[in-house]
């Protein structure tokens, strides 16, 4: 059985670079779809200061529309060519394979237990679910079987679509993110996963106001302090593209990257575990920061 301590990088927060192995990620949807590409980038990354590789095999972009598991992938867009399932697996299968050939941690980041079934055969490390099991009915199962650590993501939805809109939190964004996370924790125990593997996510961006987002970061002191290890997926994130835009400024996500090391920066000084972003070098300087100051 792997833990999260066994995933993590002492005294400092660890850096999850992304590599999207999918057509249509809202930051760079399509640009690391060939395998050697992915791979390449990969290496990239961990040259950068990454600690371990998240590969998207699924996106989760605003305006993405899901198809059932058993009939179509992930990763699909209005008028984009729909995937078959299996396709998703494979694409992801020869990257994470490859990585961990090299000795390079990755997460497999998917809503499906086919697809974290597959990265698991190949030697993923950790399997990244933003739907927190509950996508996929064989979800915990599998997380269960594989003994691999985990991450559990809040996302208040019905039908897991795509993170755009708002969900109704009853009021109070932070408690129900802490409610959530602690069904979700009580829901993987239950299928067998321990605790040591747990690490949790707040979810930002997804179903949330910006408004929400901010509270949720300005509560990461009582996440941290649940006993968990927190996750911070920030990165490039609509209400940090906000920043530039309400001066005027070009706000693509890119142009979020600053912003985005910012947060890298505070979460860090906070004790966050990790921290999940596209841009990694700005983000592991926000790190080593962080630990110095924090070092004195």
């Amino acid at each position: 059985m792997t833990t999260v301590a066994d995933l993590t990088v002492p005294g400092r927060t660890s850096v999850m670079g992304i590599v999207n192995v999918t057509e249509d990620s809202f930051s760079d949807g399509g640009k690391w779809l060939a395998t050697d590409d992915a791979i390449a980038r990969a290496h990239e990354l961990v040259r950068l200061g990454a600690d371990i590789i998240d590969v998207g095999a699924e996106s989760t972009r605003p305006g993405a529309t899901r198809v059932p598991a058993e009939v179509e992938a992930e990763s699909t867009r209005p008028g984009a060519t729909r995937v078959p399932a299996e396709v998703e697996a494979e694409r992801i299968r020869p990257v994470i394979r490859a990585l961990h050939a090299d000795g390079i941690r990755t997460s497999v980041d998917t809503k499906r237990a086919a697809t974290a079934l597959a990265a698991a055969e190949e030697g993923v490390d950790l399997i990244n679910d933003v739907s927190g099991g509950l996508a996929d009915a064989d979800m915990y199962r599998v997380m269960a079987q594989t003994q691999l650590p985990v991450c559990l993501m809040h996302w208040r939805a019905d039908a897991f679509v795509n993170a755009s809109g708002a969900a109704d939190h009853g009021g109070d964004v932070v408690g129900d993110v802490h409610e959530v996370l602690a069904e979700l924790v009580d829901k993987a125990t239950a299928a067998g996963v321990d605790e040591s593997q747990i690490t949790l996510d707040p979810g930002l961006g997804f179903a949330k106001t910006a408004a929400d987002n901010w509270a949720l970061l300005n509560a990461l002191p009582e996440f941290i302090a649940s006993g968990f290890p927190v996750l911070v997926g920030a990165s490039r994130k609509r209400f940090l593209r906000e920043i530039r835009a309400d001066r005027g400024l070009e706000h693509s996500p890119i142009d979020a990257d600053p912003a985005t090391a910012a947060v890298t920066a505070l979460a860090a000084h906070a004790g966050a575990w990790c921290v999940r972003v596209h841009e990694v070098a700005v983000s592991r300087d926000a790190v080593d920061v962080a630990r110095r100051w924090t070092n004195g």
